[in-house]
């Protein structure tokens, strides 16, 4: 079972996947401009929130690829045609990693927001955007080192936008790159 909010309807899938701070509520005002443009959205919370369950449950954030992996064939076999995913930080990580373990076809498009996978990044399927602030940073230092890192490595069909800024990953739609960051998810999930 996956514990999501689903909006709009129709056959392009997408799944949101929130950043460790967030939770599937915070992705409301950018599914309803996905649903604007086309899609259906499902945003899912984490089994680490206490609110999935499944056979492959663990404790804490072990295992949130099977989440995923969960919201995008639920929404395969609820009639989306193609099924992408953007997730953010954790969810970003989340995202790629069950990326890496999907069936070929089984994700078309992956936005990554201020993510990277521990996995092999090569192994990521579909076509793939990475975003970042500029300036984006914790206590292990800068953040775009690491994700350019795991961008250089994935396969093509691959793009990397970095955004002004220190703002991280859902932080980004609150400012003044917030318009131009949902500008860029919807014009890669919707290019032929």
């Amino acid at each position: 079972m996956v514990y999501a909010d689903i909006y709009g309807q129709g056959e392009r899938g997408i799944v949101l996947a929130h950043g460790g701070r967030f939770n599937k509520e915070s992705w409301e005002k950018q599914a309803q401009e996905l649903v604007k443009s086309g899609f259906r959205v499902m945003a899912i919370d984490f089994r680490g929130y206490g609110q999935s369950r499944g056979p492959q449950s663990k404790s804490g954030f072990e295992g949130v690829e099977y989440d995923v992996l969960a919201a995008v064939r639920y929404l395969h076999k609820t009639g989306a045609k193609t099924v992408s995913i953007i997730g953010a930080s954790f969810g970003g990580s989340a995202a790629a990693d069950a990326s890496i373990l999907a069936e070929p076809g089984e994700i078309d498009r992956l936005v990554l927001l201020a993510a990277w996978t521990g996995g092999p990044p090569e192994k990521i399927k579909g076509r793939k955007l990475f975003i970042v602030a500029r300036d984006d940073a914790n206590d292990d230092g800068p953040r775009l080192p690491k994700i350019r890192a795991n961008y250089e490595k994935a396969a093509e069909p691959k793009e990397l936008v970095i955004l002004d800024g220190s703002a991280h990953a859902q932080f980004l739609f609150a400012t003044d790159q917030g318009e131009r960051l949902m500008h860029e998810i919807v014009r890669f999930l919707s290019e032929p």
